[in-house]
């Protein structure tokens, strides 16, 4: 239970560490370059997506699973989750005249809301604990025990 709610912790830290690439790189694109909203918004959700799940798979997870399959099951969440957040976007900024850093922020915290559990009982269900800072961990642990 504790390992859990230090993993739930760890895994919000640094999905806020992804927010701020995905707002930053954002604020870049939408404000210095004038870039469409939704080109900003897909680049910047590129970049905090492969930060998010290059760290949390060897800090939060500790998976030594393989790299391909993870990252392929991550995209499928992506396909779904980006589509419908960008329609959102759209239909908030544009039908709704929303501020569009305000709707940034509604997307990003749907996208940390539903990407978490997504990734512990989907993605690394079966290799979380696996990688060799799991390993390490797991062998201090059982020398602190002896």
């Amino acid at each position: 239970m504790k390992k859990e709610l230090f993993r739930t912790i760890k895994y919000v830290l640094i999905a806020a560490s992804a927010g701020l690439i995905e707002i930053g790189s954002f604020t870049l694109m939408n404000e210095l370059l004038h870039w469409n909203y939704w080109v900003s918004y897909l680049i910047a959700l590129i970049l905090s997506v492969l930060w998010n799940f290059t760290i949390n798979r060897r800090y939060t997870f500790k998976s030594a699973s393989n790299v391909p399959k993870a990252m392929l099951l991550v995209f499928a969440y992506y396909c779904v989750f980006t589509p419908l957040s960008t329609l959102l976007e759209h239909w908030l900024t544009t039908k709704l005249g929303w501020n569009e850093y305000l709707v940034t922020a509604i997307n990003m915290i749907l996208n940390l809301a539903t990407e978490f559990p997504f990734q512990r009982f989907v993605v690394f269900r079966k290799s979380i604990d696996t990688n060799d800072l799991a390993a390490k961990e797991a062998a201090a642990n059982q020398a602190e025990a002896e």
